[in-house]
């Protein structure tokens, strides 16, 4: 079993939990519920850096990233630095994040959120909403086109956007549909966890221009947003570059001024 089999399945146990816990109508009563929709996708668009930018403590590939940072700071220093949007990492045991990062996030930004999470489940989507989540992240890997296409529906039936991530033109080819709004292409091989920008630009010319195109993994460099720019993509997910610093807003904020003047 790979470590992506292996999270699903832990996941699906988690969710189980979670629904027996907290039912649907608490998460709807929540206040930020009925949010209008705050659009990642627009604001690529409308963005000279297209940067998002992650909160993650660790990760299955690196085990410790940075444990001591607290989300609210990483968070203000973000928006500070003018990224576009944030993904915060909700799953505890693989990546040592929660819910109460997104909540906590919400309370101190007003820019678009992305719930990162291996979703399977609209259950979660309704967490995602109920917690202050803008966008939800779908990976083609772990669900069929019929889960990819329920799922992307619910939500935008939610007023979320969906970032839906692939890995190769396989699961390109599976997941293209109208209720997405952005193609991200993940350059880490979830099997080996080898990084390469060559298949963000090998899947490129076959992303349709409806969608937003995302590279994600691997990123750590002005060259690689300036040379990605050139293969049509409006927007870069940088986790590790940031987090792995004592001040991830900080350091963001030199990254984009250094984009800006490149």
């Amino acid at each position: 079993m790979n470590i992506l089999d292996k999270i699903v399945t832990d996941k699906r146990k988690e969710v189980a939990i979670r629904k027996s816990l907290i039912p649907v109508s608490q998460l709807e009563q929540s206040i930020l519920f009925n949010r209008p929709e705050n659009s990642l996708a627009n604001a690529l668009k409308n963005s000279e850096s297209g940067i998002i930018a992650e909160h993650k403590r660790r990760s299955p590939s690196k085990s410790e990233i940075n444990q001591s940072l607290n989300v609210q700071d990483v968070a203000s220093g973000y928006e500070n630095a003018g990224v576009c949007g944030m993904s915060v990492l909700t799953d505890a045991k693989y990546f040592g994040g929660s819910l109460d990062d997104l909540l906590l996030a919400r309370a101190t930004t007003e820019f678009p959120l992305l719930r990162k999470e291996f979703i399977i489940d609209e259950y979660q989507l309704l967490e995602a909403k109920a917690y202050g989540a803008d966008v939800i992240l779908l990976i083609a890997a772990i669900l069929t086109r019929e889960e990819i296409k329920n799922l992307s529906e619910f939500a935008k039936s939610l007023n979320l956007n969906v970032l839906l991530e692939v890995h190769n033109e396989e699961e390109l080819h599976k997941a293209i549909m109208p209720s997405l709004d952005m193609l991200g292409v993940n350059n880490r091989n979830l099997k080996t966890f080898e990084v390469s920008l060559a298949t963000s630009k090998a899947l490129s010319t076959i992303i349709p221009d409806d969608f937003v195109k995302v590279s994600e993994s691997g990123i750590s460099s002005i060259e690689a947003i300036t040379d990605l720019k050139n293969y049509g993509y409006e927007g870069f997910l940088i986790g590790e570059n940031f987090m792995k610093t004592d001040n991830p807003g900080a350091n963001a904020k030199v990254f984009i001024n250094q984009l800006a003047t490149n």
